[in-house]
């Protein structure tokens, strides 16, 4: 919190474990999904050991060259990024 107090713009946390963290304990506000057309086989989860539902609302999409396409969202019921 102290962090988000000081900044002046976006925090970006990268990273499965550490993303899954920060939802757990309330301080994401949005989620910038990227999707690489790349099928790896396996793999880990996302969001691993998230025990309860949380919500986002799609409020943007964006398909990059390269195939890569982006998906942000927004925490259900927050206002949208400025």
């Amino acid at each position: 919190m102290e962090l988000k107090a000081h900044s002046t713009g976006d925090l970006l946390v990268g990273g499965a474990d550490l993303a899954a963290e920060f939802l757990r304990l309330d301080l994401i506000d949005g989620l910038d999904l990227l999707i690489h057309p790349v099928v790896l086989g396996a793999g880990k989860p996302l969001f691993h050991g998230l025990e309860e539902r949380i919500e986002f609302d799609l409020i943007d999409t964006h398909v990059f060259g390269n195939g890569v396409v982006m998906l942000r969202y927004r925490g259900a019921g927050l206002q949208p990024f400025e």
